[in-house]
Order: structure tokens, then C-alpha cells, then sequence
């Protein structure tokens, strides 16, 4: 395995004398090259103060930085605002430039170079900001470029949190190892050419640092012991949780060990309806009584927060809310609190939300904002969707009540009995590369997560108004594009507004833009979560005359490269994080008036979409792509799809049976396999498995709920789904809990499912 060395963190020089023909130019250079030559250390250098702002902006690999006192060139960064009458005053420029450096990375190492006047000159706001200065002409090359090695080595192991430095430090050993797993380090690859190649692709760090339970410097997950443990307990800091938990089968499990450390068999629980199925494997788990809560939704068919108002006012054992949603609506958690007093337990599934804590945009928006009270709160949370983790990498975090955090007896209980639960969904094979991950991804929210996603934001919110204003330019001339679901008055607001007041992201009662019908003010939009609308309906449910669904775009953007998160009947969702670059956001706006161009010059779709009409010739061939996208439009027009889809899912259908015991009749093989066509209303049938269609991707009908004369129109809405599929073959979705015949000689397919025998 690859040591990280000294070589891949890079010395930033920033100096513009480095090119004069003088002494000072000569000694940089030889001081560079005893860096390079006797201290195994590299260097990369900037001329001016402009280049040198934007090498720290892009780099987080700079082992330190040593900035020229006297830089005298602003670059081309005099031009703007920020720098306004400065260049020349090299105090004014290595003090911005400082504060800069610090506001994005507290420790890395800053040395000054002074190559004239005294210590006294040099103002203490500048000193505050460094580490150390280098008098140029001064001290011998050897002993500085020692100085500076030594910086850099100290920096490298501050970056590297506990459980990873340790898991580099074994892996760094060369040991033999006799224990699991049976690839040894990768050595075992090595015997096949298809192992080999294997070896090859990962690359011998990962396969090496994929380690046993057997290796004790590095503690125990199932225990929480050791560096493993040093490891949680930072990331609870760090998320301002009072118990965190390593999870590493995703949220889906995270949310299964919340459920089963709390509730028993036919114990009352408020749950979501717009929840991810994993929580309604939990309600089959733990044999839970589920009740619940419904969100509304807006004419698009986006769906909206619960409706508070519609819960019965009794006592709950457990509940369990999304926050956020798919497209960004995150609840209030103080509100959430005082309409849930009834419930004992809380649980926020805050899968695509760990984010929230690192900037203040979010404040009082997530669940570990709680400060600790008489009900226990757990958050799920993702740490791979939006964060820096692995997949399946999740996090538990725990808000204790004030009675156990009081106790010393108390907490140790609480953790002993939830690691019960905790231990039946974990494994004595541990992913230590996971591991390493979700505290890396700690580490990086501890040292800089505040900027990293003041820039995501920042970005986002520029991607918002950059397309409400092409989309305003082109309606002048009664034209088309695309839009985006968010408040009006964001393409007019100034940027540092929108980043900094959430005011502007609240969805209020009475404001016209998101079609909620809400009472109160309770929730706000996430300016992370892009969904993009296209032309064909408004959020009140109005059609337009013109329309384009948007799986046609979203299908045109996967050829072009571009993969979506979420894809509606008339928008679909990007999102902002992390990884997400300017070349990203700039490539897509390319693409979506690429769609554009396209569409108004009605282009054949052999043009568009090869591989559609090679499949579906006699369907597709000799179809303009502005033809298609109003047939498809028409079609959901005239059968009125999201009306049926809002319909359906606003019907929760009688419970017959609660969902573990319908789950027992499809382990004893109690169900069949019935047609949708032929499932009549009056016969009132059992479902057997959940119905999860996508869009939306949140269940239509429960394990144990009934069709009958009620319950029609989800039997009516997924008939039309099917029915769509059998009109523009190659649009299939995802619809978990059906099931699809053979093509006929039609050429259809028909939706089945599992229902209970009678």
C-alpha cells in the first residue's frame, strides 16, 4: 500500500519575485530545490495574489503555504470589488489573502516570507493568522526547508482522524496476515486473470486496508470499543448527537435497529405514509400497529409535508417522519415536537439530510437541533448520499432524554439494551474502508463543513437563478423552457440574502408557487434539492396546452451523460452536493437547451433516442421529438393520470391485517399471483406485499390493506400506469410489489401482484 507521503501534499509558494533577476529570485529557487531534492517534499507556485485565491479555493491537498509579505501583485483579481484598490499594498493583500485561507482551512500551516524591516512592522492581525515567518536571505536553505518539512509532516497527521490513521499505520506494517478475509490483502486476487484484473481496477490500498474483525488495534463496531469507538464518539460531536452508531448496510438497516431497540409487537406507532419502505419493513419486524400520517401534495403530484391536523389524538409508542423529502421540504422540529406531544419516541429519517447541522440556512430544521427533554430522538441519516461516505455507509444519532444524560446508570442501560438491537443487524465481518469513511466524512463537516456547503448552497442558488432567468427571457417572446420549483422571488433577490435568510425558503401559507394547501408555516425548501418543472401543467393541477413529460427529458439527459435523482411526470430532481462541480451545472444547462433546439425543430426521435425506435420501430419511427412529447402529454391529459395518482394516494385503505401478519401468510406461501385486471372491488381481497410505485417511490397500498369499493382508486391508478406502459412501450418505472406478465400477441404486458388466499 501507497503511504500518504509528503510528495502528495504540495508546498504553495506564493511570491511574485520568484522570475526577478535578483538575489531573493536565486535564493527561492534553491530553497525550493532543497525542499524538493533533501526533504522528499513538492512544491507548486503562484505568482499573484488572484491565482494563489483560487488554487485554495479548488486544493485541499496543500501541505502548507508560504505567502510572500511583500506580494505586490493582485493578479486579475484587482478588477473585482473584493479587491478594489488594493494592489500594491502588499500588507492589505497578505491580510485578505490570510483571512481567506483561514475562513476555509483553521490549521493548515502559513509561513510568512519578510525580506525586510522588523517584527514590529508586520500588524498582529497577520500574525494571529500564521504559524511562522521566514526571513528571506536569512538562515541557511538546509535548516528552512527543514522548518518547512516539518510543517508539512505535522499537517499530514493532523488531517487524519483517529480510526484512519490507525487502520494506515497497521496497514503500513507489512504484516503477515493468517486470519480473514481470504484475499489477504489482495494477495489472493493475484492467482486468476479475472482476480487480477480486479486487483487492478481497486488498487492495492483498498485491498490491503480490507482488514479483519481478528485485528485488535482497531476495536470492535459490535462493542463500540477502541479507535472504533473513538471514531463514533467523534462523529456524535461532531453532529452534535449524544450517541452515534456506525451502520454499515445503509439507513435501510439503521432504521430497522432504531425501530427494534424501541417498539414491541402490537404497540401503537405514527408513521409517515411518505416514508422509505424500510420503515414499513420495520413495522413487519417489530409486529408495530402502524397508523398514518399524510402528506399533501401539490398539482405536479410533488409531495408536500403531513398534515398534522388529521392525526388522532391518542398516544403513540413511536413515530416516524421523512426530513426532507425527496424534493427538500424539511419540517420545523420545534413544530414537529408540539403537534407529536402524544408520541413517546421520535425518529426523523434524515437519509438525504446530514448536511443540515453545517449551516445555519437549516437552523432549528433538523432533528439533533432538539435540545435534550423528556423523549428520546434518533435520526437516520445517509452519510453516503450527500456526504462523503461510502455507500450503504449510515449513521445513527441519538438525543437523549435529561433523566439518562443525568445518570451515569442510565446511559449505560440505554446503550447496553439499544447495542441488543444494534448487534442483531451487524456483522463480525465489518467493511473497515466503510468505517474509515463515515469518519473521514466526520472529520471533513469538523474541520470545514460550514464553508463546504456555504459553497454548495451558493452554487445551487446560482443554478436556480441562472435558470429562472432563462426561462424569463424566453417567456418575454411567448416562448418555452424549463423552470424550477421554488419561490418567485428568487431570480430578483440578491444571492447573499437567499444563503443567508431563511425567510426566503419557508413555505408559507397562502403563497401561490409551491400548490400546498398548508395552514400554517411549519416547513421550508431546500435549495439543494434542484427539481426542475417542465412545460404541461402548473402545481395547482392546471394542464397546459403544450406539454413535455418529463421522463422524455430525463431519458435524453442519461444518453447525454447525465443521471437524475428522480424523475415525476412533469419534473424531475438534481442534486447539489459535495461532488457536484460548476462543469456539471454548466454542462447540464448546455443540455437542456440542447433539449431545447431539438424540440422546436421537432427532430426525428431516431435522432434523439436511436435505441427506442430500433426496439419499438412500428411505435416511434418517423415521430418528431415535439410530436412524442404532446402525445404523451395528451395521453396524461385525457386520462387524467395525476388526478388518479393524487386520488390514490390520499385513500389509505382499510387494515385487515397488520403488516407482520400478512407477512406470515407470504412466508407460509398464502398468496397468489392475481392480474390487476381481475381483482374486483367487491370481493374485497388482501394485499400480501407493499405496493411502492415510482414516482413517487412511497407506498400506494400496505401488506394487510384491502381492495374493496373504497380502496378503487388505487386499483385505478395503477391500471392507468399499466395502461401507459402498454402505450409507450419503453417508459416502464419501477413499481416494487408488481409483478408483469408475458408480452401477449398484442404485444401488452399486465400488472400482477400478491394477494392473500381466500
Amino acid at each position: 500500500m501507497k503511504k500518504i507521503d509528503k510528495s502528495s501534499w504540495p508546498v504553495l509558494f506564493v511570491t511574485d519575485q520568484i522570475n526577478q533577476k535578483n538575489d531573493e529570485s536565486a535564493w527561492l529557487k534553491e530553497l525550493q530545490e532543497q525542499l524538493t531534492r533533501e526533504q522528499d517534499c513538492s512544491y507548486i507556485l503562484s505568482t499573484s495574489f488572484g491565482d494563489a485565491h483560487d488554487i485554495v479555493f479548488s486544493r485541499e491537498d496543500l501541505g502548507a503555504i508560504v505567502l510572500d509579505y511583500n506580494l505586490a501583485d493582485a493578479g486579475r483579481l484587482h478588477r473585482k470589488n473584493y479587491c478594489k484598490g488594493i494592489a500594491g499594498n502588499n500588507v492589505l493583500l497578505s491580510g485578505i489573502l490570510i483571512d481567506f485561507i483561514r475562513t476555509r482551512n483553521q490549521s493548515i500551516p502559513i509561513l510568512l516570507l519578510v525580506n525586510r524591516g522588523s517584527i514590529e512592522e508586520i500588524p498582529e492581525s497577520i500574525l494571529a493568522g500564521i504559524n511562522g515567518t521566514i526571513w528571506k536571505l536569512t538562515d541557511t536553505v538546509e535548516f528552512l526547508s527543514g522548518r518547512i518539512e516539518r510543517h508539512v509532516t505535522e499537517y499530514i497527521k493532523s488531517v487524519l482522524p483517529s480510526f484512519f490513521g490507525t487502520m494506515i499505520e497497521y496497514v503500513n506494517e507489512y504484516k503477515y496476515a493468517w486470519h480473514t478475509p481470504g484475499h489477504m490483502g489482495g494477495q489472493g486476487f493475484l492467482r486468476s486473470p479475472s482476480g487480477t484484473a480486479f486487483h487492478k481496477f481497486f488498487g492495492e490500498d483498498v485491498l490491503r486496508a480490507d482488514l479483519s474483525i481478528s485485528v485488535p488495534e482497531l476495536g470492535s463496531l459490535l462493542d463500540h470499543s477502541g479507535v472504533t469507538g473513538e471514531a463514533e464518539q467523534f462523529s456524535a460531536k461532531v453532529f452534535g448527537a449524544d450517541k452515534c452508531y456506525y451502520v454499515l448496510n445503509g439507513t435501510s438497516t439503521a432504521n430497522q435497529i432504531i425501530w427494534r431497540s424501541q417498539i414491541s409487537p402490537g404497540q401503537a406507532s405514527l408513521v409517515d405514509r411518505n416514508c422509505h419502505k424500510s420503515l414499513n419493513y420495520a413495522m413487519i419486524i417489530t409486529e408495530a400497529k402502524p397508523e398514518y400520517m399524510c402528506p399533501v401534495r401539490n398539482g405536479m403530484g410533488i409531495i408536500g409535508p403531513v398534515d398534522f391536523t388529521k392525526i388522532k389524538p391518542k398516544e403513540y409508542n413511536m413515530s416516524a417522519l421523512t426530513n426532507s423529502t425527496y424534493d427538500g421540504v424539511c419540517y420545523n422540529i420545534e413544530y414537529v415536537m408540539k403537534k407529536l406531544n402524544q408520541v413517546k419516541v421520535h425518529h426523523f429519517d434524515e437519509a438525504w439530510y446530514a448536511y443540515a447541522k453545517f449551516h445555519p440556512l437549516y437552523q432549528n430544521h433538523y432533528g439533533m437541533a432538539l435540545a435534550p427533554n423528556d423523549r428520546l430522538v434518533f435520526c437516520s441519516q445517509s452519510t453516503h448520499k450527500l456526504l462523503t461516505a461510502f455507500s450503504q455507509a449510515s449513521m445513527i444519532h441519538v438525543r437523549l432524554t435529561e433523566d439518562i444524560l443525568k445518570s451515569p446508570e442510565k446511559t449505560e442501560m440505554f446503550q447496553t439494551l439499544f447495542n441488543e438491537s444494534y448487534m442483531m443487524h451487524g456483522s463480525t465481518s465489518p467493511q473497515y474502508n466503510m468505517v474509515a469513511s463515515l469518519e473521514v466524512a466526520s472529520k471533513m463537516m469538523h474541520d470545514n463543513g460550514p464553508v463546504l456547503f456555504n459553497d454548495i448552497i451558493t452554487e445551487a442558488i446560482e443554478l436556480r437563478k441562472k435558470t429562472a432567468q432563462i426561462q424569463k427571457d424566453y417567456l418575454v417572446n411567448n416562448d418555452w423552457f424549463f423552470g424550477m420549483w421554488q419561490p418567485d422571488t428568487i431570480c430578483e433577490t440578491p444571492l447573499e440574502e437567499l444563503i443567508s435568510n431563511q425567510d426566503y425558503w419557508v413555505i408559507k401559507h397562502g403563497d401561490a408557487w409551491h400548490g400546498f394547501d398548508v395552514a400554517e408555516d411549519y416547513v421550508m425548501l431546500d435549495p439543494i434539492k434542484l427539481t426542475f418543472t417542465c412545460p404541461g401543467i402548473d402545481v395547482n393541477g392546471n394542464y397546459q396546452k403544450m406539454g413535455i413529460p418529463a421522463s422524455i427529458v430525463t431519458n435524453y439527459l442519461i444518453d447525454k451523460g447525465i443521471v437524475c435523482e428522480k424523475s415525476d411526470y412533469y419534473s424531475f430532481l438534481l442534486l447539489n452536493s459535495p461532488g457536484t462541480t460548476r462543469g456539471k451545472q454548466g454542462t447540464l444547462v448546455a443540455e437542456l437547451l440542447k433539449f431545447k433546439e431539438l424540440y422546436d425543430l421537432n427532430i426525428l426521435l431516431g435522432q434523439v433516442f436511436p435505441e427506442l425506435v430500433k426496439q419499438y420501430p412500428d411505435k416511434y419511427k418517423n415521430i418528431g421529438l415535439k410530436d412524442h412529447c404532446q402525445m404523451m402529454h395528451e395521453y396524461i391529459q385525457k386520462n387524467n393520470i395525476l388526478k388518479l395518482m393524487d386520488d390514490a394516494f390520499k385513500n389509505i385503505p382499510l387494515q385487515k391485517m397488520v403488516p407482520s401478519d400478512a407477512y406470515r401468510q407470504v412466508v407460509c406461501n398464502k398468496v397468489e399471483f392475481v392480474e390487476l385486471r381481475n381483482i374486483q372491488p367487491e370481493q374485497s381481497r388482501i394485499q400480501g406485499v407493499m405496493v411502492v410505485p415510482y414516482p413517487p417511490g412511497i407506498p400506494v397500498i400496505m401488506g394487510g390493506e384491502v381492495y374493496d369499493s373504497d380502496s378503487d382508486p388505487i386499483l385505478s391508478y395503477l391500471l392507468a400506469r399499466q395502461d401507459f406502459e402498454n402505450t409507450f412501450p419503453g417508459y416502464e418505472s419501477d413499481i416494487h410489489g408488481i409483478e408483469r406478465t408475458e408480452v401477449d400477441l398484442e404485444g401488452k404486458t399486465y400488472f400482477k401482484t400478491l394477494l392473500i388466499k381466500e
